[in-house]
């Protein structure tokens, strides 16, 4: 089979195609005949080096296909079932070994590609909404990079409980997604200073939360834009890493509180996952949540489309096909 290795830490150009034998599955484990895979940052960031992997390893975490091949133990699935999942490293290959409690069954309505597309976004728009900082209707929230692929589906659910939503783009194009997505208030931070505008926007008093995947570039403007006991969920770091600080700096803005929440303890249990990927599914199923995917790239064209994603340049989510 084909599969994309990272066998050395480094840019985009390091990942390399090669050929693997198909796993076969442990006595836990399903394999998974892939025919479509999303695109994430965390990719990159382990492409990088930031998050820990023994090399060389196949990247990617998410994808959605069906069942190949089943193990010894393994109860509930048969091969030719829809199956997704996220999580679990690589994804990018024609085949992949999973533990089979870890696969997500893909309901009748919804595509493979729309699988591979929802599930890390969509489950983590779904745990910063209604988990991290359970959002309630009449608040004020502030999303950065509202065009992507999570600011979107950020954006659809926060207008779905009744929140004023502010949100950040870096283009006029992105402002009108993130418009038509249910944004009440676009900032091209580009040629507007965000801070300046989201005082302007809630008179000075601020927003009760604020989700944040770009990191570094927002972070410092992001606490003084905090009501007091307000919340920053600070969930990836697309501008970098934020740097170190001392604590007492969360009081003197007002006793607001950070976290640095990830997909990963949220749905560490099996009823935790199948719950937010059923109510995920189910939205997108009834039009109630809209996903977009922006592009489709071949596994040759891999490391084009992690610079897509580095360089900002893109909205929705990015697929890949083997």
């Amino acid at each position: 089979m084909k599969a994309l290795v990272v066998p050395r830490h480094g840019g985009a150009e390091v990942l390399t195609q090669v050929e693997l034998p198909v796993p076969q599955p442990k006595a836990n484990e399903i394999v998974v005949k892939i025919s479509a895979i999303g695109i994430n940052f965390i990719d990159i960031y382990y492409r990088e080096g930031r998050y820990p992997a023994t090399l060389p390893f196949v990247d990617g975490m998410e994808a959605a296909g069906i069942v190949h091949a089943i193990g010894s133990d393994v109860k509930g699935w048969r091969a030719g079932d829809p199956v997704g999942y996220t999580g679990i490293l690589g994804a990018y290959a024609e085949y992949t070994a999973i533990p089979a409690d870890r696969g997500v069954r893909i309901p009748k309505g919804i595509s493979e590609q729309q699988a591979a597309a929802a599930l890390l976004q969509g489950m983590t728009a779904h745990y910063l909404v209604y988990s991290t900082y359970p959002l309630k209707k009449g608040e004020t929230v502030l999303i950065h990079a509202a065009a992507g692929g999570v600011g979107l589906l950020l954006v659809q659910m926060a207008k779905r409980i009744g929140a004023r939503v502010i949100g950040t783009v870096g283009t006029d194009e992105k402002a009108k997604l993130a418009h038509q997505a249910g944004a009440d208030d676009v900032i091209v931070y580009t040629r507007q200073d965000f801070e300046t505008e989201t005082k302007r926007l809630t008179d000075g008093k601020g927003v009760h939360v604020i989700y944040d995947g770009v990191g570094k570039s927002t972070f410092d403007k992001d606490l003084n834009l905090l009501r007091p006991r307000g919340y920053l969920a600070l969930f990836g770091a697309a501008s970098g890493p934020v740097p170190a600080f001392d604590p007492i700096l969360l009081s003197q803005k007002g006793s607001i509180f950070l976290t640095r929440p990830t997909l990963g303890h949220h749905i560490a249990a099996r009823e935790e996952l199948e719950q937010r990927s059923r109510e995920v599914f189910e939205a997108i199923a009834s039009g109630k949540l809209k996903l977009r995917i922006e592009q489709i790239y071949k596994m040759g064209d891999a490391g084009q489309a992690q610079r897509d994603l580095e360089g900002r340049k893109t909205t929705g989510k990015l697929l890949l096909v083997p």
